[in-house]
């Protein structure tokens, strides 16, 4: 089973990121670098930012998720795995409205998307989460946790993809996951589209099916 990110991973920038240092540059610029080196959990530091900015902005940010673009090869991607009859979970530590903005009908091909809800009736906005972990506002791994799969493939680049990178059987890492991973020491494949991931799944994902290690079908959530 494959679980995705959303921001700087199906898109080609860092969706969320850039948001917050456009609506709310300030406290982006004394929050998101304690939040990168891992001084700060996502779980305190996401929220300051987010909901500083106030509901008035929401209809722009709307319109600003619109002009993101999808990374190439994500459509060929979520075809080979229709194929192998394997389903693809978008976890995303962003704001749900801007996933689902993105992808478009493309939300009707993954299997399900998690991420934090926004609620803009307020004077500033407001996130909730039904997946809050320890230190972050989404936990991953509880995500994943709730399929029970035989091999869980993770793909991200950055460090609120870390706990479920270290945690998947096989992990896609670009940008700043990359050093996140060689510092805890944890193996990665490098990929710079999804023509890369495609690629190398076509070849890994068979043999997985094949020795019994994965199940080509698409397990309940329990």
């Amino acid at each position: 089973m494959v679980f995705c990110d959303f921001d700087g991973t199906i898109t080609e920038e860092e969706t969320a990121v850039a948001m917050m240092t456009q609506f709310a540059p300030e406290i982006s610029a004394k929050i998101l670098p304690k939040i990168f080196d891992r001084t700060l959990p996502l779980k305190v530091g996401i929220p300051q930012v987010w909901e500083s900015i106030p509901a008035s902005c929401y209809p722009e940010m709307l319109e600003v998720s619109r002009s993101k673009k999808i990374r190439s090869g994500f459509v060929e991607l979520l075809d080979l795995l229709a194929n192998l009859n394997i389903p693809l979970v978008v976890v995303s530590g962003g704001l749900r409205f801007m996933v689902e903005t993105v992808l478009g009908d493309l939300v009707d091909r993954v299997e399900a998307i998690y991420a934090l809800d926004v609620d803009p009736s307020g004077e500033y906005l407001h996130l909730s989460s039904g997946f809050i972990g320890e230190i972050e506002l989404l936990d991953k791994v509880k995500v994943i946790a709730q399929y029970h799969p035989d091999i869980a493939i993770a793909i991200g680049d950055s460090v609120t993809d870390l706990n479920m990178a270290m945690q998947a059987d096989l992990v896609f890492a670009q940008s700043r996951l990359i050093q996140y991973l060689e510092d805890q020491q944890k193996s990665y494949i490098p990929w710079e589209n999804f023509f890369d991931v495609r690629d190398y799944l076509a070849n890994y994902l068979p043999t997985a099916i094949s020795s019994g290690h994965a199940s080509p079908l698409r397990p309940a959530v329990k």
